[in-house]
């Protein structure tokens, strides 16, 4: 019988790092249950019961086999009925550019039907070592992220995440792709190559338009004061909104009001 090698070459890539920091099997409720500020990002998997995680304000259930995700910055709590999970504490830029290939992000942070990565996790966590630990807890970690290779966001999906983020948004003159990037867990490159593929137009130039269109109706609905309708449609500066307004609708704002009187 003849066999052929099964040859696959990993491509080059930019240096990054990537530091576990502690690998934990957590039962208790009281610990649990108490509100902490993550310090580093966190991946969970559940052992056994259901509940929920609380991330900030937004909640979570979580049940036997689930994969979860926690980002640095975050307060968190868990409240369950003899919920019992892994977790593994991770930092470094690698871990950032995990999030950004498969697509994690506070949006989309649970993955279920990870049961079958118990037996693996309690093997591993069971025989770690002080002089072991960082390449255990290091190698449950990336073997967790190959697991996600089906699981990737299309690129559709993440235009559709910036483009309902903005629209939500926009008012708020902080709103850009670093602090969306930010939000969602995202490297800012990445949205920004993605969202430009999929809809023929850079972010800034999307956001400045649904601000536009936004004054736009404010005057045609009776709000006169150019100041308030920049303040209302994200704009900081009044005097920058009525350039940009004038360069985009032909007309000052001011003369837009006295035509929709």
């Amino acid at each position: 019988m003849i066999v052929k090698n099964l040859c696959k070459f990993i491509p080059d890539g930019a240096k990054s790092e990537l530091k576990t920091v502690n690998f934990i099997f957590e039962t208790d409720f009281a610990i649990q249950s108490r509100e902490i500020s993550l310090k580093n990002h966190m991946i969970f998997l559940i052992k056994s019961g259901d509940g929920n995680f609380y991330f900030d304000r937004s909640s979570l259930s979580v049940g036997t086999g689930d994969l979860v995700f926690g980002f640095s910055g975050e307060k968190f709590k868990a409240v369950g009925e003899n919920l019992q999970y892994y977790y593994i504490g991770f930092k470094g830029s690698r871990g950032d550019e995990l999030f950004a290939r498969f697509g994690v992000n506070a949006l989309n942070r649970k993955f279920t039907g990870f049961e079958g990565m118990l037996p693996f996790w309690q093997e591993n966590i069971l025989r770690a070592t002080d002089q072991n630990i960082d390449l255990v807890s290091e190698s449950v970690l990336m073997y967790a992220f190959s697991r996600l290779n089906n699981i990737t966001v299309p690129l559709d999906d993440v235009a559709f995440l910036l483009t309902r983020f903005a629209e939500e948004n926009f008012s708020d003159p902080r709103l850009s792709l670093q602090t969306v990037a930010e939000e969602l867990g995202y490297n800012a490159k990445y949205l920004s190559t993605c969202f430009k593929k999929r809809m023929n137009i850079g972010f800034s130039e999307y956001v400045k338009t649904l601000r536009i269109n936004n004054a736009i109706f404010l005057m045609e609905h009776g709000v006169e004061s150019v100041k308030n309708v920049a303040f209302l449609s994200g704009f900081q500066d009044p005097l920058y909104f009525s350039k940009v307004f004038r360069d985009t609708v032909g007309v000052p704002p001011t003369e837009y009001v006295k035509r929709n009187k």
